[in-house]
C-alpha cells in the first residue's frame, strides 16, 4: 500500500471522539465497525488507505457516509476547507468522481476507463487528494474489474478509491483482497420507523410497516412512506387481493406496469437534465460523442429503474402472502404491514396455508424471471391467473 499523506491540517481533525467522529461522519455512531476503521483515518496523523470497500444491506447508509468521508479527504490542502462539503454534496468538486453503473444491470469498462483509471493517474485540480466512489461494485462485468485491478494495485499516493456493494461475496475477491473492508449492518425497523416518523408526518404504525417491507433499507422504507411508495404499495396488494378474490379479470397488473413505466421515465428525465448540465463543459469536438453516450446510459438507466420498481412491487405481493400466512397460523404478531391487520384477517380468514406458501413461491418465480428480459407484462398476466388458480 502506497503511502498516504496525513490530515493533520484538516480543520478540527486533531480532536477525536464519538461526537466529532458523528460531525464529521453523520451516521456513523449506528455502524461501530465502520466508525473503528474510518474515524482514525481522520484523526491527526490519520493515514487513510487507498482503498475502502463500504459492504453491508441495502439503505444502511453506506453511499452518506462514503460521501461524507471523500469530503473530510478533499478538505486536505483545500484553498477553502468550508465549502468542500458542500460542493461534494453537489457532485461538483473537481476532485470527486462518483462512478454509477450505466449499464442496464452493470458497471462497465466505459464506466472505469476514463473515468477512474486515466483520472486517478492524473495530480488533483484544488486538493491535495482526489477520491474515487465506486457503486455496485459487485456488477462490474469482467473488463471493467480487470481495469479496476490495475489502479488497486499501483494507485498514486494522491488517489483514494472508496467501493460500495450491497453484496460483498459477489465482488471479485481479487478486488476485495486490496481493499480495507468497512462493515455497515441492517438498521434496526423501530430505528428507521422513528427517523420516519419524526421526518415526513407518517404515522408511527406506518411508518414501521414501510420499515418492516423495506427489510431494513431505509432509503427504501422512505420510498415506501412517500406518495410514489404508498401508490406502489396500494397497487401490490391490489394485485394479490384480485388473485385472492378470483377476480383478475379488471387486468390489476396494469397499475403496477404503469408505476414502473413512470419510474423509469423520471430516472431517464433526470438524467437528461443532468447530461445536459455535462454538456456545457465538454469541448465542442467531444460533445456528440458524449451526448450519444450519455443518451445510451440515459436508456440503460431507464430500464433499470423500471425493471428495479416493477420487482419491488413483486416483493411487496409476496410480502402480503407472506403477511397473510403470518395470520392464517396464527402468528399474527410477526406480520410486516401492521397498518394492514384488518385487510389481512380478512384474507386469510379460511385460506389454505399451503396453497398461501405456493402462491408465494410463484411471485418468487415471477421476480427472478425479470432478470432475464422477459416480457413484464405477459410475466405478470400469467402470474396474476397462476395465482388466481393457487389461491
Amino acid at each position: 500500500m502506497p503511502p498516504a499523506a496525513s490530515l493533520s491540517s484538516t480543520p478540527g481533525s486533531g480532536v477525536s471522539g464519538p461526537e466529532h467522529d458523528e460531525q464529521l461522519l453523520p451516521g456513523i455512531d449506528a455502524h461501530p465497525h465502520a466508525r473503528a476503521v474510518l474515524a482514525p483515518a481522520l484523526a491527526q496523523g490519520g493515514r487513510p488507505s487507498h482503498a475502502y470497500l463500504f459492504h453491508g444491506p441495502a439503505g444502511t447508509g453506506k453511499r452518506a457516509i462514503a460521501r461524507a468521508f471523500a469530503a473530510a479527504l478533499l478538505r486536505e490542502g483545500a484553498r477553502t476547507p468550508a465549502t468542500v462539503a458542500e460542493r461534494v454534496a453537489r457532485d461538483s468538486h473537481p476532485d470527486l468522481t462518483w462512478v454509477r453503473p450505466s449499464g442496464a444491470a452493470e458497471v462497465l469498462v466505459g464506466d472505469i476507463e476514463e473515468p477512474v483509471v486515466a483520472a486517478a493517474a492524473r495530480t488533483p485540480f484544488e486538493s491535495a487528494r482526489r477520491v474515487f466512489v465506486i457503486e455496485s461494485v459487485d456488477t462490474m462485468n469482467d473488463q471493467a474489474a480487470n481495469r479496476m485491478l490495475k489502479t488497486l494495485e499501483e494507485p498514486p499516493a494522491f488517489a483514494h478509491l472508496l467501493l460500495l456493494t450491497d453484496r460483498r461475496e459477489d465482488v471479485l475477491a481479487t478486488i476485495v483482497s486490496r481493499c480495507q473492508q468497512v462493515r455497515f449492518d441492517s438498521l434496526p425497523s423501530a430505528l428507521i420507523a422513528d427517523r420516519l416518523a419524526g421526518a415526513s408526518g407518517t404515522s408511527r404504525e406506518t411508518a414501521l410497516a414501510c420499515a418492516r417491507l423495506a427489510l431494513g433499507d431505509a432509503r427504501e422504507a422512505a420510498r415506501l412512506a412517500g406518495e410514489e411508495g404508498a401508490a406502489l404499495r396500494r397497487g401490490a396488494e391490489g394485485f394479490v387481493r384480485a388473485a385472492l378474490a378470483g377476480s383478475t379479470g379488471g387486468r390489476p397488473w396494469t397499475g403496477l406496469l404503469e408505476a414502473a413505466k413512470a419510474a423509469g421515465t423520471a430516472a431517464g428525465e433526470a438524467a437528461q437534465e443532468r447530461l445536459a448540465g455535462e454538456l456545457e463543459y465538454v469541448p465542442s469536438r467531444e460533445r456528440k460523442k458524449h451526448e450519444r453516450e450519455g443518451l445510451e446510459a440515459r436508456r440503460r438507466g431507464e430500464r433499470r429503474v423500471r425493471t428495479g420498481t416493477l420487482d419491488l412491487a413483486l416483493r411487496l405481493s409476496e410480502l402480503w402472502l407472506r403477511d397473510v400466512l403470518c395470520v392464517c397460523e396464527g402468528a399474527a404478531e410477526l406480520i410486516y404491514a401492521v397498518d394492514r391487520r384488518a385487510e389481512l384477517e380478512q384474507d386469510a380468514s379460511g385460506r389454505d396455508a399451503a396453497a398461501v406458501r405456493e402462491g408465494m413461491d410463484l411471485v418468487a418465480q415471477t421476480r427472478m424471471s425479470l432478470s432475464l428480459n422477459v416480457s413484464e407484462e405477459l410475466a405478470l398476466e400469467a402470474l396474476a391467473y397462476r395465482l388466481q388458480a393457487v389461491l
